[in-house]
């Protein structure tokens, strides 16, 4: 694809992230476009939030586990950026309208960075040594696609489908717990609507950071110290509309919530 596509689809989703509104799947309107074009636009894009003022805090995988890859009918991970206009506090009111526009919960685990890591050939465990914490975590996505009618392309594209983020208060060292059988509970409007373990991403979470820090790794991306990584959703995507409100636990870590407005 050529550096004036690579603009225009990267500047059209960064206006339909301003406006609130969804444009036509990019894999429509430009069936040949490759996982590469879509990372080469979803830099567009981000550049378009960073000349803004926003500021690149941490990394995030999504599309991790079977249920959310049934769900979109995408069957490999994806990967995007966070900033830190998109974080919102623990206990948040979010708003929808004006910011959000097809929103769904993630239930997920993010881990914080004590020092840079950069793939290829990152390990679980080299990421078990460069992390400080893991928190419990939403991760709110919203597609700027209509219809959430997205193949791997489109989401790459579209920043991962992220929206915004929200973390729990307390952080915990991930060398005291056995990360896949952590066991996460999501709560809707105060009544139990399901669960996951963290088995649920790749296996292990570590191995899904390790993938996004090896991928990332090809295009001279590093992880840095400070920066979050989001590790990917433990149970399936959960949308919402306003009035909704979410909360979870992991059992033996903490947990978070949100309401949506």
């Amino acid at each position: 694809m050529n550096p004036e596509k690579i603009q225009h689809y990267g500047d059209a989703l960064y206006e339909a992230l301003r406006q609130g509104k969804t444009l036509p799947p990019l894999t429509e309107e430009a069936p040949d476009i490759t996982i590469e074009d879509a990372y080469r636009i979803s830099q567009r894009f981000l550049q378009r939030r960073l000349d803004a003022g926003e500021r690149v805090v941490g990394k995030k995988i999504g599309v991790t586990s079977k249920p959310v890859q049934d769900m979109l009918g995408v069957f490999q991970p994806d990967f995007g950026f966070l900033t830190d206009v998109m974080e919102c506090p623990d206990g948040a009111n979010i708003p929808i309208a004006g910011k959000l526009i097809q929103p769904r919960a993630e239930g997920e685990i993010a881990f914080r960075l004590r020092k840079d890591l950069q793939g290829p050939g990152v390990t679980e465990q080299d990421v078990l040594d460069a992390t400080a914490t893991i928190i419990p975590c939403f991760e709110i996505v919203d597609s700027r696609i209509d219809d959430w009618k997205i193949k791997i392309q489109d989401t790459v594209a579209d920043n991962a489908s992220c929206g915004v983020y929200v973390f729990g208060r307390h952080e915990v060292d991930p060398r005291d717990f056995d990360l896949p059988s952590l066991k996460m509970t999501i709560y809707k409007n105060g009544e139990r609507h399901c669960e996951g373990l963290g088995s649920a991403v790749q296996g292990n979470p570590l191995t899904a950071v390790a993938w996004l820090a090896n991928t990332l790794g090809e295009f001279g991306i590093p992880f840095k110290a400070g920066e979050v990584i989001l590790s990917g959703s433990l149970a399936p995507l959960i949308p919402v509309v306003a009035g909704d409100e979410m909360s979870l636990e992991i059992e033996g870590v903490g947990g978070c919530r949100c309401r949506f407005v």
